[in-house]
């Protein structure tokens, strides 16, 4: 068998393969590049989320308390719990939705604090951080 029995390959198909092969490479490189980008903004998301404060209740409702239903009513109203002191962070709040009390508070103070924050809405203060906590869940 002499060399003029094997065909000669086509050096322009030989070419588009590898051209071919380097955009591969090329777009690989790029999707673990923005993998790479996006992955520490989930995380950093991810932080601020557990870091973000819910104020109970809302600092223009200072003064008032929260009825086990997570309702603001007058000060000294029976069965009702003063404000907390402090804020919440958005990780204390996702420990108590999973059984956890809220720090400071007793079993039935924790539950109208939790009541209080489930009945946040939109334009309230906290209300974003407790979105971001429903919704990474």
């Amino acid at each position: 068998m002499d060399n003029s029995d094997i065909p000669a390959e086509n050096p322009a198909e030989a070419e588009d393969a590898i051209s071919s092969r380097r955009r591969m490479l090329a777009l690989g490189a790029v999707g673990v590049s923005a993998a790479l980008t996006i992955r520490p903004a989930f995380a950093q998301t991810a932080v601020s989320v557990m870091n973000c404060q819910i104020p109970v209740p809302a600092p223009t409702a200072a003064g008032k308390y929260i009825d086990a239903a997570g309702k603001l009513v007058a000060p000294g109203t029976k069965n009702a719990f003063p404000g907390s002191p402090r804020p919440f962070t958005g990780e204390e709040v996702k420990r108590a939705f999973r059984g956890q009390t809220l720090p400071g508070t007793s079993y039935n103070q924790s539950q109208a604090y939790l009541q209080y924050i489930r009945r946040l809405q939109a334009g309230q203060s906290g209300f974003t951080c407790f979105a971001s906590i429903t919704t990474s869940r």
